[in-house]
């Protein structure tokens, strides 16, 4: 099993109900953790300026999966993926 993380970028609908989707993650046992992000923060450099925060990303879930296509499954009853907004998945390295 891998490790992915879905970035749920704000360009779906408000007011969602993300509990029977992570009620049906934790049940499959694919679910690690995750979080609204706020609009709050920085990004950080040590010398030179650094780019403003990605501001169209408004959380994060972070799953294991077998495969990206079985992740890519796990996107169903995801509020942001069936309202038509975006989900971004990306895989986590392990090491």
């Amino acid at each position: 099993m891998a490790d992915f993380i879905f970035l749920m970028h704000d360009d779906g609908g408000a007011g969602m109900d993300w509990e029977p989707y992570l009620s049906k993650l934790r049940e499959a046992g694919v679910f690690q953790g995750g979080s609204a992000i706020g609009p709050g923060g920085e990004c950080c450099r040590k010398s030179g300026a650094a780019p403003q925060p990605t501001a169209h990303i408004g959380g994060f879930i972070r799953v294991t999966a077998a495969s990206l296509d079985h992740a890519k499954a796990l996107l169903k009853g995801n509020p942001v993926y069936e309202s038509g907004g975006t989900v971004e998945i990306r895989d986590l390295p392990n090491g």
